[in-house]
């Protein structure tokens, strides 16, 4: 029922991040008093902000978010499958040019949240088809909102590598943690080496821990 932008600015400018991926995006909706969420935390933390809309709402727009560090090139937002009456979904893509001079794409985007619901696995499949072909060498985050074993997360792993290996350290409720389902995944796995993982729960900024991870370039 409330947000705090200093306080998820402070989360994320503790850990000073090339890119955040961001779920549950309000955009000028009347819950978040007409601001544009996206906007206002690229200001807070000095990063480039982009806004994908999967919805209307609130006399405004819902969805995904990504802040950029590098200036952005080119940027795509994917809808997802869903079933009539569910929560429309997509999956929000920027390509950046790195200061080396490499290109890279980042995606970021959040998954069905009904158990009982199979629009999960599709968006899985959907996610597949439209970035295994992607030029550049890709990192995939987001609150998947399914557990590391579940079939939705495995065909994702068919494809993906986890920053986290076999290490399944629960990342939701922050207050609590008690189960995965945020993730971070590359691809191709011969273009990275992870350096650093780490889980951080701030109960205040939001119900999910946040997920992040040191990714080296190596091509």
């Amino acid at each position: 029922g409330d947000f705090d932008l200093d306080k998820i600015a402070e989360v994320i400018n503790n850990v000073n991040p090339d890119f955040v991926a961001l779920q549950e995006v309000d955009f000028k909706t009347n819950r978040a008093k007409n601001y544009d969420l996206a906007t206002e935390l690229g200001l807070r933390t000095k990063m480039a902000p982009l806004f994908g809309k999967a919805m209307d709402f609130d006399g405004g727009g819902y969805g995904e978010g990504v802040l950029s560090k590098y200036p952005i090139i080119a940027s795509r937002n994917v809808p997802l499958p869903h079933s009539p009456g569910n929560e429309p979904r997509t999956a929000l893509e920027v390509t950046v040019e790195l200061q080396s001079g490499d290109t890279i794409s980042f995606i970021g985007t959040h998954l069905e949240h009904q158990q009982e619901s199979g629009d999960r696995l599709y968006q899985a499949q959907k996610i597949n088809n439209v970035f295994l072909g992607n030029q550049f060498p890709t990192i995939l985050a987001g609150d998947l909102n399914d557990t590391p074993n579940s079939k939705p997360i495995a065909l994702i792993k068919r494809y993906w590598e986890d920053v986290f290996g076999e290490n399944h350290e629960p990342t939701y409720p922050s207050d609590n943690p008690i189960k995965k389902i945020d993730y971070i995944f590359y691809r191709p796995s011969v273009f990275w080496k992870v350096n650093e993982t780490r889980v951080i729960c701030d109960s205040v900024a939001s119900d999910h821990c946040a997920v992040f991870a040191v990714l080296q370039l190596i091509q």
